[in-house]
C-alpha cells in the first residue's frame, strides 16, 4: 500500500458477491487525509444520479460537546452531505462497539429505504469492519472487579504494563489498538480473560446485507504528517484548550474514555499542570502520527480497498473516483 506515487491512482479491487441488496459506499483512511472534504465533493458530483447520506464511522465523533479535537464535519459540510451517528451520547456515557454496529445498521437501512445512497465515512477501522463485515462482537459482560484490578495495575505500573500483558495474551489485538489508551486495553483484556480466548480470534465476519465499494484515501507519509500537524495548529486556533477546559469544568473527568482521546488527553495534561502547552502540543502531534500508523496498519490487509492517493485537491480526487462509483451505482 505504498503512497509514494506522484499521481492519484487506484488499485484493482477484488470483486466478490454476497448476494447483497443494499449498496454501501465506504470512504476510509487515516486521520487528516481529507475524507470529509472528499466525500462532500464526491456526493455533489454524483447528485444528478443519486443523493448520498453519510453514516459516521468515527469512535470519537459520537460524543456531544466535543467538536474541535474530534474534527466533526462543519455545519456547512453537513448541509452539503447529511451525517448520521455524530453527537450520539454525552462524554460521560458509555458507547460500545455493539451499540455502534446496531445503530449504524439501522441508519444505513433507513437511508436506503428513503431512496438515498448510504456512505460509511470515517477512520475507525474497527467501526468500519463491524458494519461492512458484520463483525461478531464477543458477548463478554463488564467485570467490575477485574476492571478495578487492571486500573490499579495502571496506577501502579503505568499503561505500558497493561499493553505488555495484552501482548502476551493477544499480540494481534495489541498491535491494532492504541497502546496508550487504558480503556481499550482493559476491555480487550476483559474479553481475553473472561472468555479464555484472544479477542482477535473472536472477531470473525458474518453475512451482511451490503454490497460495498470501499475507497481508501492515503498519501505520502511525510505529507500526511505535515497535514496532521497543520490541523492540530488549526484546532488550537479554533479554541481546543478552551473546549477541553470547559468540558472539565462541566464535570467530565479526565479518566473518561471520551476525555482520553487524542487532543483532550494531551491538553488535559497541560490544564492539570503536568506539561507546558508547547510540550502538550508536541505530544499531540507525535501521538497523531502514531495513530495514523495504527490506522494504516489496520486497513492495509483489506484487499477490497481501492486506494486513492490524495495529494491533489478534493474536487480533483472526486472526479477521479466518479469513474469508479458511477458504474457501481448503476448496478444497484
Amino acid at each position: 500500500m505504498s503512497a509514494h506515487r506522484p499521481e492519484a491512482e487506484v488499485t484493482t479491487p477484488h470483486p466478490e458477491s454476497h448476494g447483497s441488496s443494499i449498496p454501501l459506499l465506504v470512504v476510509a483512511g487515516p486521520t487528516a487525509v481529507g475524507k470529509t472534504d472528499f466525500a462532500v465533493a464526491l456526493a455533489e458530483r454524483l447528485r444528478d444520479m443519486v443523493t448520498m447520506e453519510a453514516v459516521s464511522a468515527d469512535s470519537r465523533q459520537v460524543y456531544r460537546e466535543m467538536e474541535i479535537a474530534t474534527a466533526k464535519p462543519t455545519a456547512e459540510q453537513r448541509a452539503r452531505l447529511p451525517h448520521q451517528l455524530t453527537d450520539v451520547v454525552r462524554p460521560d456515557e458509555g458507547y460500545t462497539l455493539a451499540q455502534y454496529q446496531a445503530d449504524a445498521t439501522v441508519a444505513i437501512a433507513d437511508i436506503w429505504a428513503r431512496g438515498r445512497l448510504p456512505l460509511l465515512l470515517g477512520g475507525t477501522g474497527l467501526y468500519v469492519r463491524a458494519v461492512v463485515d458484520g463483525l461478531a462482537i464477543p458477548a463478554v459482560p463488564p467485570d467490575p472487579a477485574l476492571r478495578a484490578t487492571l486500573e490499579a495495575e495502571v496506577a501502579a505500573h503505568g499503561v505500558a504494563a497493561l499493553h505488555a500483558r495484552l501482548t502476551a495474551l493477544d499480540p494481534v489485538m495489541a498491535a491494532r489498538i492504541d497502546a496508550k489508551n487504558p480503556h481499550r486495553l482493559i476491555r480487550a483484556l476483559e474479553v481475553c480473560i473472561g472468555s479464555g480466548r484472544p479477542l482477535s480470534e473472536q472477531q470473525g465476519a458474518r453475512p451482511t446485507p451490503y454490497r460495498p465499494l470501499i475507497l481508501g484515501l492515503n498519501m505520502e507519509r511525510a505529507a500526511l504528517y505535515a497535514r496532521a500537524d497543520a490541523r492540530v495548529d488549526a484546532m488550537l486556533a479554533a479554541g481546543l484548550v478552551e473546549e477541553a477546559r470547559g468540558l472539565a469544568a462541566r464535570g467530565y473527568g479526565w479518566g473518561l474514555p471520551a476525555m482520553s482521546s487524542l487532543g483532550y488527553r494531551e491538553i488535559g495534561a497541560y490544564l492539570r499542570g503536568e506539561a507546558t502547552l508547547a510540550a502538550a502540543v508536541e505530544r499531540l502531534k507525535l501521538n497523531t502520527h502514531a495513530y495514523i500508523r495504527r490506522q494504516l496498519t489496520w486497513f492495509r490487509p483489506d484487499t477490497r480497498i481501492i486506494w486513492l492517493y490524495a495529494e491533489r485537491p478534493a474536487e480533483e480526487l472526486a472526479e477521479l473516483a466518479e469513474g469508479l462509483v458511477r458504474p457501481w451505482i448503476a448496478t444497484a
